[in-house]
């Protein structure tokens, strides 16, 4: 077993060594709107290799969501090699087939992609968008999401906060407990909901409409999220999101939308927009001031979101040092 203090899972705003797409193809649920996700995902691609590498993952894949089905890494601070955590991947609770996507991390390494040790944790459920890293030893998540059924039962949910903290070297494990957007197929990602940032600044999604489905949820959201500390005791600064007016798939279903799906990258940040000027811009805003020194770069995500996903969904980031761009 390795010791905890060796280890650590960074922050995404700390330097990366390259960002996976998994692309979209013709036996994925994108199917009867290929031509429209593929623009997206090269306008994407085109955006993230102004700022760094780019690895696209090809068919075969069962659908296209890097950020749960991807390397989950640990990197050392005293010279060790990184740790490339491979987590089962079981299409959100067994919604969705996912053999084909629970593969590809081991394919990836077996090419020599990346350079680190990896790491089998294959009898444990775990997917990325789930979790938040301060890089510092807390790490944040739902409860609604990995207490959901068909995950990691039937461990409780102290067992699985130590699962955690062993897994992830970390110091403690906060969670949210409230809040979710309808439409979610993740049962609550916290990547949807809850975003740390530089500067103990955790930015949320609000809602302002007391009649909107989500509105209760989400006040209680915030209400725990005030009540959260740093390590060192100090209150989180709270930086409130704009939620996206509501916005309804074929089927009439409300879809996903929210502004906390963006990516942090070198040097940028790319966020999620939804063809609404004035929650767009606000948005974009928000991010502007909280990541100064990067540019923020808006892609329409409207296609992203008709199979319930968005920006971050999409992609996985690798720390410095890890991804090796032949």
């Amino acid at each position: 077993m390795i010791n905890n203090n060796d280890y650590r899972l960074p922050a995404e705003w700390e330097p990366q060594s390259g960002i996976q797409l998994t692309w979209p193809h013709s036996n994925t649920d994108w199917a009867p709107m290929l031509k429209k996700i593929e623009t997206t995902y090269s306008q994407m691609s085109q955006a993230i290799q102004r700022f760094e590498p780019l690895l696209i993952v090809g068919p075969p894949s069962n659908d296209t969501w890097a950020r749960d089905h991807g390397f989950i890494t640990l990197v050392s601070d005293s010279g060790l090699p990184p740790r490339l955590l491979d987590f089962k991947f079981n299409g959100w609770g067994e919604k969705f087939p996912s053999r084909l996507d629970n593969a590809i991390n081991r394919r990836l390494y077996d090419e020599g992609r990346f350079n680190g040790e990896y790491v089998d944790h294959l009898d444990f459920v775990l997917e990325g968008g789930s979790i938040e890293s301060d890089g510092c030893g807390t790490i944040f998540t739902t409860s609604c999401c990995l207490m959901a059924p068909h995950r990691n039962q039937p461990l409780s949910r102290e067992e699985i906060e130590e699962r955690l903290k062993e897994y992830l070297c970390a110091k403690r494990v906060i969670w949210i407990d409230h809040g979710s957007l309808t439409g979610d197929d993740t049962d609550g990602h916290i990547d949807t909901l809850v975003r740390i940032c530089p500067d103990d600044t955790l930015l949320y999604v609000g809602c302002t409409d007391e009649k909107d489905e989500q509105y209760e949820g989400l006040l209680k959201m915030k209400e725990q999220l005030k009540t959260f500390r740093t390590l060192d005791g100090r209150p989180y600064r709270l930086v409130e999101l704009p939620m996206p007016r509501p916005t309804y798939g074929p089927d009439h279903e409300r879809l996903p939308a929210t502004y906390a799906n963006f990516l942090i990258m070198n040097r940028a940040v790319l966020c999620p927009t939804y063809n609404q000027p004035d929650n767009d811009q606000r948005a974009l805003q928000l991010l502007q001031e909280v990541f100064p020194d990067r540019e923020v770069v808006g892609i329409d995500c409207r296609p992203v979101i008709r199979q319930h996903g968005s920006l971050h969904c999409c992609t996985m980031q690798f720390p410095q040092g890890v991804y090796i761009n032949h």
